[in-house]
């Protein structure tokens, strides 16, 4: 470690959360990475944040084993459930919606934080280009803040971590632009619901992404389905 403050970064191997350590860094940080096991259908995601926090950077990565597929809930986690690939309903929570999930995860980067004296946490969560999930709101991180002032140590003594959203009202095309402009590996991230060799194109998550980067103009890092449906 160095001098430098400390954040925990939650990194899921996406693309927003990605970005969301780039600029962590970029704000003077070391960052320590903290990554999920939790159920998912896939391991492509976990494989894909280690990459990234090796090309970013970053020496202390923890993965760890939360298991919520134990109790379904989520087309993420529970392989009797289909994933939806008929596009993006603003109006509904989808399938792939887990329930409790950053609510669990940004407990334990607060656990960690609190261990290493971090003071930030950074989040990619997103409440422009998304789908429609409840835990990715600006009042949910809110109200997450001031649970984490009052729940800890370090909080009563005034120093709780900040919990750091710096991509909440930006629009995926702007995501996508940040992300180039750090030099974050963009084709080594991973955001498909599905685990196959390519993305499949056809997922909320890869229909979001893919758009996203053609509009931004990058279209060779979309998918093949997703250069198709925009053409």
């Amino acid at each position: 470690m160095t001098n430098k403050p400390i954040a925990v970064v939650l990194l899921s191997g996406g693309l927003d959360s990605a970005t969301s350590a780039a600029i962590a860094i970029d704000h003077g940080y070391e960052v320590i990475a903290l990554s999920l096991q939790y159920g998912q259908r896939h391991q492509r995601e976990l494989e894909a944040a280690k990459t990234v926090a090796h090309d970013l950077g970053i020496t202390q990565h923890y993965v760890m084993d939360v298991n919520m597929a134990q109790w379904g809930g989520s087309s993420l986690t529970d392989n009797a459930l289909s994933l939806p690939q008929s596009g993006v309903d603003p109006t509904l929570i989808p399938s792939t919606y887990v329930p409790g999930r950053n609510t669990v995860f940004i407990a334990l980067a607060l656990s960690l934080a609190e261990a290493k004296g971090a003071t930030a946490i950074y989040l990619g969560i997103n409440a422009v280009d998304y789908s429609g999930y409840p835990d990715c709101r600006p009042e949910y991180l809110q109200a997450y803040q001031t649970l984490a002032n009052l729940s800890s140590k370090v909080g009563i003594e005034g120093k709780s971590p900040q919990l750091v959203a710096p991509l909440i009202e930006k629009t995926k095309v702007d995501i996508v632009k940040k992300a180039v402009s750090l030099g974050v590996p963009i084709s080594k991230t991973w955001s498909c619901y599905q685990g196959k060799e390519n993305p499949c194109g056809l997922c909320d998550s890869c229909r979001i992404r893919d758009r996203a980067l053609i509009e931004a103009g990058y279209p060779h890092l979309a998918t093949a389905k997703g250069r198709e449906m925009q053409s």
